[in-house]
């Protein structure tokens, strides 16, 4: 029976950041388990070794299966995107933290960083960063190979983050740590250790765009303005969808991409899948993604086709109705979420009626808004209301009442 299973942090620079106690429970264990690099700071240890690499459900397995005195070394704090919470969810065990990374990288750079947006790309795709990080005055970036700092200093690049500045902190506590600043553009072609830690700090009060962004300010097709869900009906429309941070949403045929950047700024963690069947339509959405810094998933197609590149949605909103309509929302409807909700807006009575019947059909509950909206306008020294077309927004829920 195993006696005890110590999860202990370790710095890039080996034995040397252990203290005295942490050291005799290393020497006095069975079984040492780490990974290869981790491993290569105690070649003299005499114990069984246990090598992290790969899935961590064998390396469970061989664990418990062990006996005697086991010591888990993770790099900084395992309880920071380490292995500390899967270990922890598996088997009893004492935890003894190192300094982060990221705290070390702090200390180098001489910052706070209480109020500081920690976001990892180490193993994780860099789509939706720019949402995650607009309006952060201080990020912290954990990094690999494929988001590298030069990767990253392109991308922010992309999106116009020219308001930040960047230092980055290899090799921490290593023979070879090196810290430097940059510019994004300096950091763009610098060299760098595959071991670093990214911080942005921005110059300037970073802008926010608000909920509701006023429709000029969308770049739009030519001469043929107006093809966007106005400002008043995206808020309404968007409140309708019960966007939540984490949500996944599509937005069929975006055109603008209004929609889908005013759902993808509240779902920073989530993500966006739009589709579009017009080129010119798909390029100004793909332009307004890069002023509003919101990255998401864009294609070029007419739906239904090419739905099936997309995972299941928790929220779906379609700008109006099409002649595959039956189609479209049966297929929504079967890969919606439970307890998802589809957004349609319709401008007719006949389309109304037409999409009400096929959501009842497929079982979903119905909830229907008309919005009659005025917008005001000066004449001389006075003022009159211009009325916008009145829009059905239909909401079709799952598993809701």
């Amino acid at each position: 029976m195993t006696a005890s299973i110590k999860l202990i942090g370790i710095g890039d620079g080996g034995k040397a950041t252990l203290n005295q106690q942490t050291t005799e429970w290393i020497e006095q264990s069975d079984v040492l388990v780490a990974g290869e690099r981790v491993l290569a700071f105690f070649d003299t240890y005499e114990g069984q070794k246990i090598v992290i690499k790969g899935g961590l459900k064998q390396v469970v397995e061989q664990i418990q299966a062990a006996t005697g005195n086991i010591v888990v070394l993770a790099s900084g704090d395992p309880l920071f995107y380490g292995i500390g919470q899967y270990l922890s969810n598996k088997m009893p065990l004492e935890i003894y933290p190192h300094v982060s990374s990221v705290q070390l990288a702090f200390a180098r750079c001489q910052t706070s960083w209480q109020d500081a947006k920690v976001i990892s790309l180490h193993g994780r795709s860099i789509k939706g960063l720019a949402q995650k990080m607009n309006g952060e005055k201080k990020v912290a970036l954990l990094t690999d190979e494929v988001n590298s700092p030069n990767a990253i200093a392109q991308y922010l690049l992309d999106f116009g983050f020219h308001e930040y500045r960047a230092f980055v902190a290899e090799n921490l506590e290593g023979v070879e740590e090196c810290c430097r600043h940059f510019t994004l553009e300096e950091m763009k072609e610098a060299a760098f250790s595959p071991l670093n830690v990214v911080i942005l700090i921005a110059q300037e009060t970073p802008h926010v765009w608000p909920l509701g962004i006023e429709d000029e300010e969308f770049s739009q097709r030519k001469p043929d303005k107006g093809l966007i869900t106005k400002k008043e009906i995206r808020v309404l429309s968007i409140q309708q969808l019960n966007v939540k941070p984490d949500s996944i949403i599509w937005d069929i045929g975006t055109c603008t991409g209004s929609m889908a950047i005013e759902a993808g700024r509240i779902a920073k963690e989530g993500a966006v899948y739009a589709i579009e069947k017009n080129e010119p339509d798909l390029a100004n959405c793909l332009e307004n993604q890069k002023k509003f810094r919101v990255d998401v998933t864009a294609i070029h197609g007419k739906a239904p086709e090419r739905l099936d590149e997309f995972p299941n949605p928790d929220a779906v909103f379609l700008g109006g109705t099409g002649g595959n309509i039956r189609d479209l929302l049966t297929i929504c409807s079967e890969r919606l979420n439970e307890g998802g909700r589809i957004v349609l807006n319709a401008t007719t009575i006949e389309n109304l009626a037409k999409a009400v019947e096929i959501f009842k059909e497929l079982g979903l509950h119905v909830h229907i808004i008309q919005a009659q909206i005025a917008r005001s306008k000066p004449i001389l020294d006075m003022t009159r209301f211009v009325p916008l077309n009145p829009i059905f927004i239909i909401t079709a829920s799952k598993g809701e009442n």
